[in-house]
């Protein structure tokens, strides 16, 4: 038996230490991923994955830990993955800054990982499904992906999640124009955390209208929109009940499959042009490149051509 062989049965087992191991393989972008992949794979497809996103200061860490210990209550064996698709966190594997997932730490039932993507090409697509896969396979009933909501990351995690939460706060932005963003086409269940501040009700208002104002299509399904306190553990178990009915709706409707695939075609993307981009980046320093560079600055052939060339040479 290998070294990875071994690795792999161990987190199998659930062995914390193994799964942590292969987190931090997917991380390095290493060699034996593909190896990792292949031996993951025939176990994994029965976790359920939440996409939990939203601007800095709704309460992300707030809410997730809360819905962990909902989760838990369910008897449900809980794995997180908070991803930052910028830059890595500073204080180190559990959740950085996030101290208060740490109440989670010693309970078995609960996997908490801090992820940074560290530059990969590809971004969140790249890293993230490989995590989820090993958390996948090791076990975890739910898995919670929670990620900065700005902009494209709102659509990666979209992309990977079975149900996506998006949270809002009052105070934080008009509610409409948050809708305008584009996150009425990402969010399956909105939360507007904090609702014991003024202008929650306004947020939830704003919601509610741009949702009755865009089509659904007869058996769709319409997103709700849910108030919590969490940081005093309000309204959790409504959003728990949400996401369980978005999950039951995806499966009888056949969403939940189409995402799968989605998200599989998402993952084979992203490695090859991984893959093509290294080998690009392996002809830096070779002089056909600079030959062909040359002659477009020279009026000799246009660009496009020259990218052709480019990808001819590398196929």
């Amino acid at each position: 038996m290998t070294a990875v062989d071994e690795l792999v049965a161990r987190a199998l087992d659930g062995d914390p230490r193994a799964v942590a191991r292969l987190l931090s393989l997917v991380e390095n972008g290493s060699a034996e991923l593909r190896e990792v992949a292949a031996l993951l794979t025939p176990h994994a497809g029965g976790a359920f994955v939440v996409g939990i996103t939203g601007a800095p200061g709704v309460g992300k860490s707030t809410t997730t830990s809360a819905l962990v210990s909902a989760f838990r209550a369910r008897d449900e064996r809980v794995g997180v993955l908070a991803v930052d698709p910028s830059s890595p966190f500073t204080g180190g594997a559990l959740l950085g800054d996030r101290v208060r997932m740490q109440e989670h730490a010693t309970d078995a039932g609960v996997f908490i990982r801090s992820m940074a993507t560290r530059g990969h090409l590809g971004g969140l697509s790249w890293a993230t499904p490989q995590a989820v896969r090993v958390l996948d396979a090791a076990g975890c009933d739910i898995v919670l992906v929670e990620t900065v909501g700005v902009g494209q990351s709102e659509v990666d995690v979209a992309a990977l999640a079975d149900t996506t939460v998006v949270l809002l706060a009052p105070g934080l932005g008009d509610g409409v124009q948050a809708a305008k963003a584009g996150i009425l086409e990402v969010g399956d269940v909105f939360v507007v955390n904090k609702a014991d501040r003024e202008g929650a009700d306004q947020v939830v208002r704003d919601l509610r209208a741009t949702v009755r104002m865009t089509e659904h299509p007869p058996g769709a399904w319409r997103q709700p929109i849910l108030t919590t306190v969490a940081s005093r553990g309000e309204g959790l178990d409504e959003v728990v009940d949400a996401v369980e009915k978005h999950r039951s709706w995806s499966a009888d409707s056949g969403e939940a499959g189409r995402r799968r695939v989605r998200r599989a075609r998402d993952e084979i993307e992203a490695i090859a042009l991984t893959g093509l981009r290294r080998r690009f980046a392996g002809l830096h320093g070779d002089a056909r490149l600079d030959e062909l560079a040359a002659s477009v600055v020279a009026g000799e052939q246009d660009p496009y051509t020259a990218a052709e060339k480019i990808v001819a040479a590398m196929s």
